[in-house]
């Protein structure tokens, strides 16, 4: 069973721009990894520095490798140099109703 993960950022003003050109250049790499099933990000309509990234996965395994895979080659550092907190990271499994 997939699992869907929500990647919550905060940004400034002065950085959130830059952020969503790094998402939109890193992105399809991201969207050919290995489980990725899909990813979207969107912007909050109430806080235009607040960015959350809604992804679907094969399975939690594959998106830490990815997470891993970003941290190694220095991405991740990058973007949570531009966020003002640390990232939230959810994990969600569907539920039947």
């Amino acid at each position: 069973m997939s699992v869907m993960v929500v990647l919550e950022l905060q940004s400034s003003a002065e950085n959130i721009e830059q952020l969503k050109s790094i998402f939109k250049e890193i992105l399809p790499d991201t969207r050919k990894y290995d489980g990725c099933q899909s990813i979207e990000v969107f912007d909050n309509q109430d806080d235009a520095n607040n960015l959350i990234l809604v992804e679907r996965w094969e399975s939690r395994q594959h998106y830490e490798a990815y997470l891993a895979w970003r941290t190694e080659t220095g991405t991740l550092n990058t973007i949570g140099s531009l966020a003002t907190q640390p990232p939230s990271i959810r994990f969600y499994d569907a539920v039947d109703a």
